[in-house]
């Protein structure tokens, strides 16, 4: 197969191009990224997709500063919603299939049943990011015909239950993505960490965001896992909407004291609540994912994926340009 990648030097898009640089049943792997792929381009997506006629292509670009996205919802919505539909209708009319990552702000965070969100619940964003978020996945199911529970549930059938006429369309959300490159929450727990105790001062810690940090080459694996599945089965064998994180949740609180631990900072912290730092966001305070079915099975727990990432640095191949 022919595995086309948007946002290919970005941190997800970089652990996509080396998890399916090594998948058996992919032949090439496309490296789409700025300035030939262009989100704020309405003909980028149509273009690329004509010129290279992918048999699958991972929508993983998308304007993932929250606060930009609150500033301004109108380009939150072209980049992170517009832009998604422009591609699943370019693939669609090509045949390509289509795995378009999604997020947990797509759901408010105001339950209190400690219930995690599943795919079959109804989504309520609660800021500009999940609402444009969220117009993408719906932009992308009515290019696909993917309507209905039908289409939600697909992701919990087996394989051999699903037929010819089942969409072609992947839908995976995840949350608290970190991994290389450039500045994520660990690093910047670290750095800030650093920082107070050069100042001889507390460092802050948000206990009431609740959440499930998610590794980067995780969840590239188990894309991976759905694009072979493709493979092997068909290209309707991806369909469904896919919830995947790694194993348990944190607070931010819990997630920054496990980085400093692993990091051998004893920098003394305080747990404080979100509303301690204003933003022009909202984020759900309880953003915890019910995983899905994966061809590899579930992911391995946020600790476990955390101290690999912390202790090892692993290499991440650079994608072509």
């Amino acid at each position: 197969m022919r595995v086309a990648i948007t946002g290919a030097g970005g941190r997800l898009g970089s652990s996509l191009f080396t998890a399916l640089s090594g998948a058996s049943s992919v032949d090439e792997v496309l490296a789409w990224d700025l300035p030939e792929h262009d989100l704020d381009d309405p003909e980028s997506a149509e273009r690329l997709v004509q010129r290279n006629r992918p048999d699958v292509v991972i929508h993983a670009a998308a304007w993932t500063d929250v606060d930009a996205c609150a500033r301004d919802p109108q380009l939150a919505m072209r980049r992170n919603g517009t832009a998604t539909g422009e591609m699943a209708q370019a693939c669609a009319a090509h045949g390509a299939a289509l795995i378009a990552v999604s997020t947990n702000e797509v759901f408010d965070g105001l339950r209190t049943d400690g219930r995690p969100y599943r795919p079959t619940d109804l989504p309520n964003p609660a800021n500009a990011y999940g609402d444009a978020k969220f117009a993408g996945e719906q932009i992308a199911r009515a290019s696909f015909w993917a309507t209905g529970d039908d289409f939600t549930a697909a992701a919990l059938t087996p394989v051999e239950g699903r037929d010819a006429a089942t969409p072609a369309l992947a839908i995976v959300r995840t949350a608290w993505l970190f991994g290389p490159p450039g500045p994520d929450f660990p690093r910047k727990i670290l750095a800030a960490a650093e920082k107070a105790r050069s100042e001889n001062r507390t460092l802050d810690l948000v206990s009431d965001e609740i959440g499930c940090p998610t590794y980067a080459a995780d969840l590239a694996g188990a894309i991976a896992g759905l694009v072979e599945l493709s493979g092997k089965y068909g290209r309707g064998a991806l369909s469904g909407i896919h919830h995947v994180v790694n194993g348990g949740h944190a607070s931010r609180a819990e997630w920054a004291r496990e980085v400093l631990r692993l990091g051998g900072l004893a920098t003394p912290t305080r747990e404080v609540p979100l509303r301690t730092w204003p933003r022009p966001s909202t984020p759900p305070p309880w953003g915890v994912l019910e995983t899905t079915p994966l061809p590899g099975g579930p992911l391995r727990d946020w600790q476990a994926a955390l101290a690999e990432y912390l202790t090892n640095q692993p290499h991440i191949q650079e994608p072509p340009r």
